[in-house]
């Protein structure tokens, strides 16, 4: 990763020991905290277990993985389409991340690909890229949404259902060793709630806040957590998968 010293945490941060979404609205709105606080607890859980070596984070964005990761790694390898308004000074390369990538054959152990999938207009190709790219034994580290809104138009494709993930996984010579729905009903309908109400004037938005807090403290309770694991294989906010090239 370029400019190594000049990186500070964006849209994740760490408190008390957690990683969690930032609570600077520049870097995560505050009616997207729930599901990024969802998201920040399958990485933090699942990065110790998989990162290792070179690790290549595809469609990186500001690299805000990196302090979680950091000191898992040999060398942090950063890749992201280009952007002329506001230049990314920690990308090792800019380019079309449908296309060839500009790394050798089985040089990279791990990859990260986050909230990047949906994106993508050909997602097998990226697939046989990152099958190309990995040592045996390498894996894939990746989280999409479901339940969830069009975002970054018009370049939001698709919602990948677990079939699907696993599909594109074992065409491509993976074994899928995690697979797991995120979130639940109570997510969804927090999510629903906070994003219809930012459209309205200042009280809708802080109505919109409360409610994605009090979700957060629900699903935290006994019987929230419950309705949430009860509910999120048939209505899942999205999908954390690990899978490692055979």
């Amino acid at each position: 990763m370029r400019n190594i010293d000049r990186w500070t945490p964006s849209k994740f941060v760490f408190k008390g020991g957690k990683l969690r979404a930032s609570r600077d609205p520049q870097q995560v709105s505050a009616w997207s905290r729930l599901g990024s606080d969802i998201t920040a607890e399958y990485y933090s859980n699942y990065l110790p277990q998989f990162c290792r070596g070179r690790l290549l984070d595809l469609g990186c964005g500001h690299v805000p993985f990196f302090e979680a990761y950091r000191d898992l790694i040999d060398e942090a390898i950063c890749i992201d389409w280009p952007n002329s308004l506001h230049r990314n000074e920690f990308l090792d390369h800019e380019c079309d991340i449908t296309k060839p990538l500009p790394i050798p054959d089985r040089s990279i152990d791990t990859i990260i690909l986050s909230d990047v999938l949906e994106h993508l207009p050909q997602p097998e190709k990226t697939w046989e890229e990152m099958a190309r790219v990995l040592r045996p034994a390498g894996a894939v580290i990746l989280n999409v949404p479901f339940f969830y809104g069009l975002h970054e138009q018009p370049h939001d494709y698709y919602r990948y259902t677990e079939f699907a993930l696993r599909r594109f996984a074992t065409n491509a010579g993976f074994e899928v060793v995690v697979l797991e729905p995120m979130g639940g009903v109570p997510e969804i309908m927090a999510d629903l709630i906070a994003k219809t109400l930012r459209r309205l004037k200042a009280p809708g938005r802080a109505l919109g806040v409360a409610a994605q807090f009090l979700c957060g403290k629900f699903v935290k309770t006994g019987f929230g957590r419950k309705v949430s694991e009860a509910t999120r294989e048939q209505f899942p906010t999205g999908y954390f998968m690990v899978a490692k090239k055979l």
